[in-house]
């Protein structure tokens, strides 16, 4: 069954074909969590109508209507954990009256009893269409009744704004009058990807022995090459970034040690042809999402250039899907674009077994071989570090990785 598969059709008790709505295959094992279904028990849906709201720690997305018809029943409810294949929810079609003048027995017309399952008690018609992505989204995480929120925006609406005001007040805390020796402090509750994150985190530094190697690489090949190109490339509506050249090298550097692109089994080690490597994105308060860019290996630096403009945009719009943020084998956090100049370990995104660390680009003295005689220079230099699993590659592949990984980022040709 695909991911987009609408289910399985089956007969229920009345004899009618049901539909069932199933949690994307694409999670690749990722925990989801139902957040919002936008249809009650007996509500009429459109084919292709987004029906239900799942979340995982890298993004949130709805799961479309498989058909048209009217949702018979809900098997997961909100809050509740759905995993990949799991039936979510069953679809009746609608079942026209019959010569006799029978009523149909799902879909009925307004006034007529409807069949199956009712609403659980305390189910309500879910009012979340009304807000943004966004909004509805941060009112589920927090746990917060729009209903007790003073919207701004036009027409009365709640902005994002308005909820991040109602959590900071929500979580203000009243003390009495602290003593001389009172710590004063405030709670801020977890939000619900935060959690995920955490215990993603967890369970990579407890499951996978985590060993830095370091080395330091010059930039002035890639700033020359930059500096010729990037007018041609913005010509194009391409916005040509250090990341892209990273993207590339990482890839290049892969036909040296494999093993990097792969995974650990118990009984084997599987490596991936396909280079498949996801690149860490800030989201400022929102915290760090990781869009995949696929098949890395066949791409031009001009197509790697675009592919992640578009991925990072769609992050920062919040309009990733499932499939941007999954399917990676390698990582690649840009740490340096916050400042820090190392950082280490940086925790590998199981299941893959390698993550790559960029620290802040600078201009530094470093000496260099001038006609066989040391010479000191200024350079652009950076750090960049490759965090491995030590069940999967030791020292030796490693190095070889950031060897070769330095030398493609150090002699780009200019005209390339």
């Amino acid at each position: 069954m695909s991911p987009r598969d609408p289910g399985l059709r089956r007969g229920d008790e009345e004899g009618l074909v049901v539909i069932d709505v199933v949690v994307p295959l694409e999670q690749e094992g990722t925990k989801a969590v139902v957040r919002a279904w936008h249809k009650k028990v007996g509500d009429r849906v459109e084919e292709n109508e987004p029906l239900v709201e799942l979340e995982t720690d890298k993004v949130a997305v709805e799961v479309p209507a498989p058909s048209s018809g009217v949702l018979r029943e809900i098997l997961i409810e909100t809050d509740a954990e759905a995993v990949p294949g799991a039936t979510l929810g069953r679809i009746a079609p609608v079942v026209e009256l019959g010569a006799s003048g029978a009523p149909a027995k799902a879909g009925a017309q307004p006034g007529q009893e409807q069949s199956g399952p009712r609403p659980p008690p305390g189910h309500s018609p879910s009012n979340e269409m009304r807000f943004s992505p966004s909004v509805r989204r941060a009112l589920l995480q927090h746990g917060i009744d729009p209903a007790r929120i003073e919207g701004t925006g036009r027409d009365g609406r709640i902005t994002r704004a308005d909820v991040d005001r109602a959590v900071e007040a929500a979580t203000r805390v009243e003390s009495p009058q602290p003593s001389d020796s009172a710590i004063r402090s405030r709670s801020v509750p977890h939000d619900r990807m935060r959690v995920r994150i955490a215990e993603n985190m967890l369970a990579s530094v407890t499951q996978a022995p985590h060993v830095t190697a370091m080395f330091e690489a010059d930039f002035s090949a890639l700033i020359a090459h930059r500096d010729r190109h990037k007018e041609a490339f913005g010509e194009k509506g391409i916005r040509l970034s250090y990341t892209a050249y990273v993207v590339a090298a990482a890839a290049e550097a892969m036909k040296v040690a494999p093993a990097i692109n792969g995974r650990w089994h118990e009984d084997r080690l599987e490596i991936f042809e396909d280079v498949n490597i996801g690149v860490g994105t800030a989201l400022g308060e929102k915290g760090l999402i990781v869009p995949v860019l696929r098949q890395v290996q066949t791409l031009s630096l001009e197509r790697i250039a675009a592919g992640l403009e578009e991925l990072i945009d769609k992050a920062r719009r919040e309009q990733l899907t499932a499939r941007d943020v999954s399917g990676g084998t390698f990582t690649i956090s840009n740490h340096g674009v916050s400042g820090s100049l190392f950082a280490a370990p940086i925790i590998i995104a199981q299941p893959q077994s390698a993550i790559l660390g960029v620290g802040k680009l600078e201009k530094r003295v470093v000496v260099r071989e001038v006609g066989g005689a040391d010479s000191i220079q200024v350079r652009p230099m950076a750090y960049v570090s490759l965090t491995i699993d030590h069940r999967v590659v030791d020292g030796h592949q490693t190095n070889a990785w950031l060897t070769r990984f330095v030398e493609v980022l150090e002699t780009w040709p200019l005209e390339d």
